[in-house]
């Protein structure tokens, strides 16, 4: 088991982070928690830690937001999720985390940039198997390396301007089918070993609390705040991943 305090003042902060989102506001700001553990630990190993805890949110928030999805965004994004993870799955020693962070970050910032700047423009988008398919394959795959299948999805959710519990029930049963499948090549890659998983157990008690946390602020703020604030914090975090990426690739 990882003993070093410092790695703990990391890895708390951020599983609590992860679970706020899973509870009540979308996936872009839990992309901050696997950096952040990052400065403790190899990213590869940040990741395995978190997957076990991710796999305990998504149940807290499967059951939370029992009933609260959207079935046609989940048969259209789905199956191009478990894609992504495969490809990232038999591309896992040559991907760079820079790369996808640069990746994440360039969509991330041209989105919200977007949508701001169109904010007059009315139409609501509908659920589609082509743009599903797209950016829940994009969401696999970024999931895949460093737990960031939130800005993809939520790209593909935030237009269609669901109801508050139904997008927080959507990326809830997502999530928790792509972290299910992703324990079938973490496992095959090696990355559950005794340290992991240990380390994992210990911090597993924190993985309901931010989920159940996130779940009360949901309910106690409005529609349009929560919304504001998936699109402030995918906006933040998209820059924040570009940057990194840019000048980790430069340095």
């Amino acid at each position: 088991m990882i003993t070093d305090p410092f790695f703990y003042l990391c890895a708390i902060p951020a599983i609590l982070i992860f679970g706020l989102a899973k509870g009540g506001f979308g996936g872009g700001i839990a992309v901050i928690s696997v950096p952040l553990i990052s400065l403790a630990m190899p990213p590869v190993q940040a990741a395995a830690i978190m997957l076990p805890l991710l796999i305990m949110m998504d149940a807290v928030a499967v059951w939370s937001f029992r009933g609260k999805w959207s079935a046609a965004n989940l048969r259209t994004t789905l199956p191009g999720a478990i894609m992504g993870i495969l490809v990232g799955a038999f591309t896992f020693r040559y991907l760079s985390d820079d790369a996808i962070r640069i990746l994440i970050g360039i969509v991330s910032v041209v989105f919200c940039l977007n949508y701001w700047l169109q904010l007059a423009l009315e139409k609501q988008a509908q659920p589609s198997l082509l743009h599903g398919s797209l950016w829940g394959s994009l969401a696999g795959f970024t999931s895949f390396g460093i737990h960031a299948g939130g800005p993809p999805m939520s790209i593909y959710l935030l237009p269609q301007k669901m109801e508050k519990t139904q997008l927080m029930g959507t990326f809830a049963i997502f999530f928790a089918v792509v972290n299910l499948v992703k324990l079938i090549p973490y496992t095959w890659l090696g990355q559950f070993d005794k340290t992991n998983l240990l380390t994992a157990a210990v911090l597993m008690p924190l993985a309901p609390i931010g989920v159940r946390f996130g779940y009360f602020l949901l309910h106690k703020i409005s529609e349009q705040l929560v919304y504001r604030i998936c699109y402030f914090f995918l906006f933040v975090v998209g820059a924040k991943l570009l940057y990194d990426g840019a000048v980790s690739m430069l340095y």
